[in-house]
C-alpha cells in the first residue's frame, strides 16, 4: 500500500480511526472534484475536520510523522494549511507539536491588510504543509508555491487522505516529500 505507516503513539488505533473518518465522510453519489474529474464517492473533509475524537487522534499521528521527517531534513520552524479545509487539522497539528503555523488565503483579502498568508514567515523557514484530502495535489502545490515565494523552504506536505489520483506523483515531482496519514484503500472506499 502507498501509505507511509507511522510509529504513532500506542493510543492512536490506526484502523479504529481510519473506520471512523470513513464512517464521518465518506458520501456515495456523483461528484465533481476540485481538479474537475467526476467521482462516485466524496470524502468530506469538513464531516471528519470538525469531530473532536478525530481531530485529537490525528494529532498524535501529525506529531509521530513530523518527527519522522525531521529526522530526515532536519528542524522544522512551522506548519501551514490551506483555507479552509486545512486550518482545523494545521490547528491541531500545531497544538500537539508546538509549532506555530500559518494559514493560506486561496486568495488575497481584499481588505485590512490584504495579505494571502496569516501568520509570520521568516525567510528560511523550514515549513511542513498540512493537507486534508489530496487528489492530484493542485491547491496544496498552490500554496506551497505561496510559501516558497516568501521565503519559507517546504520540505514536505503531510496529508489526511491520498485518493490515489496523482497527488503523490504530482508533489514528489515538485521536489517535496509527500505522506498519507492514510490512503482512500486504508479507508475502505472503492469506486
Amino acid at each position: 500500500m502507498a501509505t507511509q505507516k507511522q510509529s504513532a503513539n500506542a493510543s492512536v488505533d490506526r484502523s479504529t480511526l481510519a473506520q471512523s473518518i470513513a464512517q464521518a465522510s465518506l458520501l456515495r453519489g456523483t461528484f465533481t472534484l476540485r481538479s474537475g474529474r467526476t467521482s462516485s464517492y466524496y470524502l468530506d473533509k469538513y464531516r471528519f475536520s470538525t469531530k473532536p475524537e478525530i481531530l485529537k487522534q490525528l494529532g498524535e499521528l501529525f506529531q509521530s510523522t513530523i518527527k519522522q521527517i525531521e529526522e530526515e531534513v532536519g528542524r522544522v520552524n512551522q506548519l501551514a494549511g490551506a483555507e479552509l479545509g486545512g486550518i482545523p487539522l494545521v490547528t491541531v497539528a500545531g497544538l500537539t507539536t508546538g509549532l506555530t503555523t500559518i494559514f493560506v488565503r486561496n486568495a488575497k483579502k481584499d481588505y485590512g491588510t490584504a495579505k494571502q498568508v496569516e501568520g509570520i514567515i521568516n525567510q528560511g523557514d523550514v515549513v511542513i504543509f498540512i493537507e486534508d484530502v489530496a487528489t492530484t495535489g493542485g491547491q496544496a502545490l498552490e500554496a506551497i508555491e505561496v510559501l516558497k515565494s516568501l521565503g519559507a523552504t517546504v520540505p514536505a506536505m503531510i496529508t489526511v487522505i491520498d485518493r490515489e489520483e496523482g497527488a503523490r506523483e504530482n508533489v514528489e515531482a515538485a521536489g517535496v516529500k509527500f505522506v498519507a496519514l492514510f490512503t482512500k484503500g486504508d479507508l475502505g472506499v472503492e469506486e
